[in-house]
């Protein structure tokens, strides 16, 4: 294998180029970037670089005399536009075709949008930095959707002095993923701040004035920042022969085709922990995965290795830490083993099935929650971790 195309420079890609170099691969390897700036972490994007406390060039993931170090064949600032299987190539927007006989795809999500103009979205570095010009004292900031992204970028723009609005279509914000009662206790943290935040609407449409609900009414704001999902970034493998569905299907060692691997944000893989497949969208997951599709890519068959992480994500709100272990969504119950609710410190554990599936953590120290990972990692029955040696209370 003398030439390997990795296809997304972001954390999921740079940790594939440096995995292989690191396990001895020393042909040819081309890395495809849409963005033009070298990889970059996307964290600080809704939090240090939004807040002003940090400038761009603090985002960088690499200096450059660490990218020179791995020879890369860097292609920045050209989007991949087409895969072909059997002639094994990847065409770019600048009309070229890159050959390859190992690829890795990692080319990432994008925001979703809401019909109409002029509303940001926050996913890359201009984005952000075109955000933090419209966050003063006094303007009015209206996020559509409280999910982690929506919710940081609420409250950094209140820690700003802006007068913030944020918009949710669920019951509760987050529900899904950490549960009814930890939902409402982070959706008190805005209240708390005066911030407004609207249960259960639907916005329609971005306007010139602000966003409009299904109801016709018009939220009025100087800036709108739309943060309701993200779509996998998969058009350009359309008619490619790979199986696309939310993501770039894979197996349990992140393969979708032979000797082509995905990693990261677009990948929707087998994880043969939880027995089910999934797409994780975190930092820490994506720089996990780059790692291992690169291993299993260069690895000979039998020899490769299923990747069965325990995802791990966290988020900064106010003055809290939220920290999450393992698979939360679709689980079947909650209870809390540390802490206290009503004071914003605590750990709660979640039940899918007969197993403890995940853990999360609010204004806790990592120690609280690190040692909940080896529990989710081995599969650990419910009752016997949770009800008889923790005797928790349930949420």
């Amino acid at each position: 294998m003398r030439r390997i195309v990795v296809v997304g420079a972001s954390a999921a890609g740079l940790a594939a180029v440096e995995t292989l170099r690191r396990e001895g691969y020393d042909g040819t390897i081309t890395l495809v970037g849409e963005e033009p700036e070298p990889p970059y972490d996307r964290p600080p994007l809704s939090k240090q670089l939004l807040a002003a406390e940090w400038e761009a060039d603090r985002l960088a993931l690499r200096t450059s005399a660490d990218l020179a170090a791995l020879d890369l064949d860097l292609r920045l600032g050209v989007a991949a536009t087409g895969l072909e299987l059997v002639a094994r190539t990847v065409r770019l927007a600048d009309g070229s075709e890159v050959p390859y006989d190992g690829l890795v795809i990692a080319t990432g999500v994008r925001p979703r949008r809401l019909p109409g103009e002029g509303a940001h979205v926050l996913r890359t570095l201009d984005d952000a930095l075109t955000l933090r010009e419209g966050l003063s004292p006094g303007r009015r900031l209206v996020v559509v959707g409280a999910g982690f992204l929506g919710a940081e970028a609420a409250a950094v723009a209140w820690r700003l002095g802006v007068e913030v609005t944020l918009l949710e279509p669920a019951a509760v914000p987050l529900a899904h993923a950490v549960g009814t009662e930890v939902g409402q206790l982070l959706a008190r943290a805005h209240g708390d701040r005066g911030i407004d935040l609207r249960c259960g609407v639907t916005v329609t449409e971005v306007t010139e004035e602000g966003v409009r609900l299904a109801g016709g009414e018009v939220v009025e704001a100087d800036e709108v920042l739309v943060a309701v999902g993200s779509v996998p970034n998969t058009e350009w493998l359309e008619g490619s022969g790979l199986a696309l569905g939310d993501g770039v299907v894979c197996d349990e060692y992140c393969e979708a085709a032979r000797n082509v691997y995905a990693a990261g944000d677009v990948a929707r893989w087998y994880n043969p922990l939880f027995g089910t497949p999934m797409r994780i969208e975190h930092r820490t997951h994506a720089a996990e995965q780059g790692m291992a599709a690169a291993r299993n890519l260069l690895a000979a068959p039998k020899a490769r290795k299923p990747f069965a992480p325990v995802p791990y994500f966290w988020s900064d709100q106010y003055d809290m830490k939220v920290q999450a272990y393992g698979f939360l969504r679709g689980h079947e119950e909650v209870a809390v083993v540390e802490g206290d609710l009503a004071q914003r410190r605590f750990v709660a554990a979640y039940r899918t099935g007969d197993r403890v599936s995940g853990a999360l953590a609010v204004g806790m120290p990592p120690r609280a929650i690190r040692r909940w990972r080896q529990t989710i990692a081995t599969g650990a029955a419910w009752h016997e971790t949770v009800r008889a040696e923790v005797g928790a209370a349930e949420v």
